[in-house]
């Protein structure tokens, strides 16, 4: 017998039988995923908006979602819908504490303009004068100084870190955070190789975050957690907000979940399994999380708390004669250091700015940022124009293509 012709055969036919059982059970997933409601082009009413969202999170994708939106300095919305962890039978209300992922760029963006203000540095300083380790490779022969502006506005060419190792940067309750300065120097050589040259072209890199982070900390002389929590928490009175969950949040804690039937379950078992607290009720529930990257994405909040920010963001930088920003920076992050994207063929209009993802409404920009990780989809929304504005925090990211269009259901209702 030649048992050598059959061997490749054989390993042959395995193969096959293993690629068509992922085939079966991608199909099966995608079959069995959560059917999200798809949001209507309009509501006639708070009733209509209600409603919606009451299916939305009745579907358990997500199992819940808290919603505020600030018109003229007042809360004219503020409801939570579903489950902020099942499991544990807490609801989702206007308190509910969430992580809020990149959102946290916001923050992050208004404490280098506050240090821009105070004279510690200025926009167009070249990177490298405040980071001495600060070293990169272009693509050309052009080699343009990047500067603080183009970390903001996504425009300095550096790449990001991609999903796999984004998810290698996290960490569980009890670790200690890092020093952010001493994490980017350490990764950043990773990163030194540029994908265009500074200012021509703009892509989403929260690399460039995670160095204003190390800015933050060499002209203020504090950690970075410290000078947000001291410049912008404290002052906003955003007591439910932090980098770490209190004894004061545990009550009001939404759990992170994502839907067990779906294509990315397989991948967050072999990724973040160890966060993984317990499947049930159609999700998969888990344990607190914690970014090591905390410029770019680690705050923890509610959207009542959230709305402080809109609200001193709205009234020109001062809420409760408070004030975190002056009325000039205000200005800056709206309407100026918009950067279109180097293929922009002008189908619509969309900028990265300072901090802010800038579109055009008909009555003027509409400021957006979206967050998402492990867990939980963010997004905030602010029309100056309109002095509205609008947050919706939720425990899934299965909201990611739809958020926007939900908030565009508040913003069409009339709230005067």
């Amino acid at each position: 017998m030649n048992t050598k012709s059959k061997a490749p055969r054989f390993t042959q036919r395995r193969n096959i039988v293993l690629l068509a059982v992922i085939i079966l059970v991608t199909m099966v997933a995608y079959v069995a995923r959560p059917k999200i409601p798809i949001p209507p082009d309009s509501v006639q009413n708070v009733t209509e908006l209600d409603a919606y969202l009451e299916t939305l999170v009745n579907s358990g994708s997500p199992p819940g979602l808290s919603m505020v939106i600030v018109k003229n300095d007042s809360i004219v919305y503020s409801k939570g819908f579903g489950w902020a962890d099942r499991p544990r039978n807490i609801k989702a209300t206007p308190q509910t504490v969430y992580h809020w992922w990149s959102i946290t760029k916001i923050p992050t963006a208004i404490a280098i303009l506050q240090l821009q203000e105070r004279g510690k540095l200025q926009l167009d300083d070249p990177v490298s004068r405040h980071l001495p380790f600060f070293e990169v490779a272009y693509p050309s022969d052009k080699r343009t100084p990047i500067t603080i502006r183009h970390l903001l506005n996504h425009s300095s060419g550096i790449p990001d870190a991609g999903g796999m190792k984004l998810a290698k940067w996290i960490h569980h309750e009890g670790e200690p955070p890092l020093d952010q300065t001493v994490l980017i120097e350490r990764v950043f050589p990773d990163y030194i190789t540029l994908k265009f040259d500074p200012g021509e072209d703009t892509a989403y890199t929260n690399i460039g975050y995670m160095l204003l982070g190390a800015i933050i900390e060499k002209t203020s002389g504090q950690n970075y957690r410290d000078y947000i929590e001291q410049n912008i928490l404290v002052p906003l009175e955003m007591t439910q907000t932090g980098f770490k969950f209190t004894k004061e949040m545990e009550a009001f804690e939404a759990a992170g979940s994502h839907p067990s039937f779906s294509l990315m379950s397989p991948l967050l078992h072999l990724m973040i399994g160890s966060f993984i607290r317990e499947t049930s009720n159609g999700s998969i529930w888990m344990e607190r999380v914690y970014t090591d990257q905390e410029p770019p994405s680690a705050l923890i909040g509610s959207v009542m708390d959230a709305s402080r920010l809109v609200r001193a963001y709205l009234n020109k930088g001062a809420l409760n004669g408070n004030r975190i920003l002056s009325e000039e920076s205000i200005d800056l992050m709206t309407n100026h250091s918009h950067v279109a994207e180097a293929d922009d063929e002008g189908l619509y209009f969309f900028r990265r700015g300072i901090g802010w993802h800038i579109f055009k409404e008909k009555g003027g920009y509409k400021l957006e940022h979206t967050g998402g990780g492990p867990g939980f989809f963010t997004i905030m929304q602010i029309y100056p124009a309109d002095n509205l504005g609008l947050v919706l925090f939720c425990n899934d990211i299965t909201l990611e293509n739809y958020g926007w269009k939900i908030l565009q259901l508040g913003a069409g209702l009339n709230w005067e």
